[in-house]
């Protein structure tokens, strides 16, 4: 047993865990499974998170889109507006800028929110330009959870996330400082009591990798706009396609020698060709022997109706040469009798 529990808890050295969303008590916690409030900074950000007293939508400086910023922190309180702009525009086009400065002094309170074109371009400095160094200073790089984060309070209400130990005031669950996987038994009914989400065990992370920043929840109609975009993207694409085969084909038989046509041809065009060429003659043969037919047939009917007025003919003649000789005949008897 001890040597399992050895094996357990060395497997979970390295294994870490993120907040998806913002609890105050869950945030003082090292593990995330802290049930109660270990300073009075948390006790502040608890009763400002159950009594509504922070709107993150509220503040009328904030502006851009939020899956298109960024959050910059730990700068120089010497870094300018021109500074961190050229700095920040080495991962994509920089939209908007705002340097966060005290309201009365107007001096840099060392934090800033840059807004990117795109989602992929803030994607790509949240990645790239984490720990990077402005005017000797390492700077942190997080996506905007004042606007993505449910739940979330800021620092100035005892809340936020990371901190230095000198504080005295360390929050876990973000990028610097995430959550380590639990050795102890984990409160489950405490947790849920309190509404706090519990360590999601077997889907610890490495602390070496990088979390991922939310993203852009895209609607119905986003989704029919995409997906008749990409229709009509495929409808143009094999169009242009078939006219280019046509035209391809087309200038490639033009090119082409008879012989060669001929040579290219299949064994299966060839059978389908003659097979359509004899069909073809068969027909015409039909044709033809019909038309003789019908030829034969009326040079028969108008021999048979001369030889019949012929016959005709002849019979008249006979009767009526039988009839001059029977009167005749007559005649001579009449003679004689007289005589």
């Amino acid at each position: 047993m001890e040597r399992e529990r050895g094996n357990m808890s060395g497997s979970k050295v390295n294994a870490v865990f993120y907040a998806e969303s913002y609890h105050p008590i869950q945030a003082g916690s090292i593990d995330g499974t802290d049930i109660l409030p270990h300073d009075n900074a948390v006790y502040r950000a608890q009763l400002c998170s159950s009594a509504g007293l922070y709107e993150p939508f509220g503040d009328p400086k904030v502006i851009g889109d939020p899956y298109c910023t960024v959050f910059v922190g730990r700068l120089s309180h010497s870094t300018t507006e021109d500074t961190l702009r050229k700095a920040m525009s080495k991962y994509g086009r920089v939209r908007n800028l705002r340097l966060v400065r005290h309201i009365v002094t107007g001096a840099s309170r060392g934090y800033a929110f840059v807004e990117y074109e795109t989602e992929r371009e803030m994607r790509r400095a949240y990645k790239d330009a984490h720990h990077s160094m402005i005017d000797d200073c390492e700077i942190m790089v997080d996506y905007n959870r004042q606007q993505l984060m449910a739940g979330w309070i800021p620092r100035r209400l005892g809340g936020g996330l990371g901190g230095k130990k000198e504080s005295g005031q360390l929050r876990f669950g973000g990028r610097e400082k995430p959550f380590r996987a639990p050795l102890r038994p984990i409160p489950f009914d405490d947790l849920k009591r309190l509404g706090i989400p519990p360590p999601p065990e077997g889907r610890y992370m490495s602390r070496f990798q990088d979390p991922s920043p939310p993203r852009r929840e895209r609607s119905s109609v986003d989704r029919e706009e995409s997906s008749h975009k990409s229709s009509r993207d495929g409808r143009e694409r094999t169009h242009k396609r078939s006219s280019v085969d046509g035209k391809e084909r087309y200038h490639s038989r033009s090119s082409m020698d008879p012989e060669e046509l001929s040579h290219r041809w299949s064994s299966v065009e060839r059978e389908e060709y003659h097979g359509k060429r004899t069909s073809m003659e068969r027909d015409d043969r039909s044709a033809n022997m019909s038309s003789t037919g019908r030829e034969e047939r009326h040079h028969k009917r108008s021999s048979s109706d001369r030889t019949r007025k012929r016959s005709s003919k002849d019979e008249d003649g006979h009767s009526h040469k039988r009839h001059k000789h029977s009167s005749h005949s007559r005649r001579h008897e009449r003679g004689s009798s007289s005589h």
